[in-house]
């Protein structure tokens, strides 16, 4: 299944959503309420289409806990969803690699909150915007007060049509000095040096649109 998806799977404890929905037969664990340790990492694996509105909440209370979010979806109609992480857990590590294609209209918001110190939360996310898209991106980082050498990092990226519209609102709201605050929003654009050399291996401008779409959301290790 996860190969249909793309998306790498390893030994871990497991909480699957598809399509929105939460799924207990594919997963070890039966909430994202981590409030005790394992011995293996956990592993949040959504995927699937989305519609209206869906909601994720991650709360984290083990200390020295790893947690990984693998999200993969896309909507064809107008979609809204909502990511908010808790990290309670002292020197807990969250780290996320979502990726969006949005067909339609698509509000995504993360918030990932730091409520304890040494806890780290590393959230990459990429957009695959389709014609005539409308797309409203917005990630906050909160560092609560006395919460010490945090690592905080929420970013995105996109690649989209020309047709589509894109807003991204990146914000942090830091109450502590963290060892890492960092907050990022770009578009990728294919270089012509990049499109000329595929044109000369052959390849059709389907093709050629195909391969730099799958470059771009493969090019991400958090793992």
């Amino acid at each position: 299944m996860w190969e249909n998806f793309n998306i790498k799977t390893f030994p871990a404890e497991t909480i699957v959503y598809r399509d929105g929905l939460f799924c207990p037969e594919l997963s070890t664990l039966k909430n994202t309420d981590i409030d005790k340790n394992y011995d293996l990492p956990v592993h949040i694996i959504y995927v699937g289409e989305i519609t209206d509105k869906n909601e994720l909440d991650v709360n984290i209370s083990a200390q020295n806990q790893k947690v990984f979010l693998s999200m993969k979806i896309k909507n064809k109609k107008p979609a809204f969803l909502n990511i908010f992480i808790k990290n309670t857990g002292k020197k807990s590590d969250f780290r996320a690699h979502i990726m969006l294609e949005n067909n339609n209209d698509l509000i995504f918001n993360c918030t990932s909150e730091h409520s304890e110190s040494e806890t780290t939360g590393l959230i990459k996310v990429k957009l695959l915007a389709g014609k005539e898209s409308k797309s409203k991106l917005s990630g906050t980082a909160i560092i609560n007060k006395n919460c010490l050498k945090t690592q905080s990092d929420i970013s995105f990226s996109a690649i989209a049509d020309k047709s589509a519209r894109i807003e991204f609102m990146p914000a942090q709201k830091i109450s502590a000095l963290p060892e890492k605050a960092d907050h990022s929003a770009s578009i990728y654009k294919p270089t012509d040096f990049q499109i000329e050399y595929l044109r000369e291996s052959g390849l059709s401008s389907i093709e050629i649109e195909n391969i730099m779409k799958e470059a771009f959301f493969n090019d991400m290790n958090l793992f």
